[in-house]
């Protein structure tokens, strides 16, 4: 076995297909295209969704209700989560959260919600916090930063 007795695999290579040059190309009259309709034309592009005229799947569903395409997602950190994650007088981040696997990305601003007790004096800093949240951070002793994104 050597260099000059290599080759492709039976039917690993096989010429172009050369549409619209005859019949002579075994892809004549049509060209590979089928009979007639839009996607025999030169030209023809899909459109998203397009079900050949009958009314697509996006518009037959019933649209129900409001979206707010303004609306801001919160990833949510519990207090439970914090006191039994972190030590005293820890000054707790969006980064700090990402390198203990809290939260899997800073990108999405962060909200602190009461569930859980907390009696370690924490400073937290984050975008949001419900009221009692803040309550229970102040009645430990510490410390509820609001950040601006």
């Amino acid at each position: 076995m050597d260099l000059s007795n290599l080759k492709p695999a039976d039917g690993a290579k096989h010429s172009k297909k050369r549409i619209g040059r005859g019949h002579g190309t075994g892809q004549g009259t049509q060209a590979g295209r089928g009979h007639k309709g839009a996607k025999s034309r030169s030209g023809y592009k899909f459109k998203r969704g397009f079900e050949g005229g009958q009314m697509p799947l996006h518009r037959r569903i019933p649209k129900r209700g409001f979206h707010n395409p303004f609306r801001t997602e919160y990833v949510v950190v519990n207090l439970d989560t914090l006191a039994e994650r972190f030590e005293a007088e820890t000054v707790i981040t969006a980064e700090l959260l990402k390198a203990s696997g809290i939260i899997a990305s800073t990108r999405q601003p962060i909200k602190v919600l009461a569930r859980g007790d907390i009696a370690k004096k924490l400073t937290v800093k984050a975008n949001k916090f419900s009221g009692k949240a803040a309550e229970k951070i102040a009645a430990a002793g510490g410390v509820a930063e609001l950040v601006t994104a």
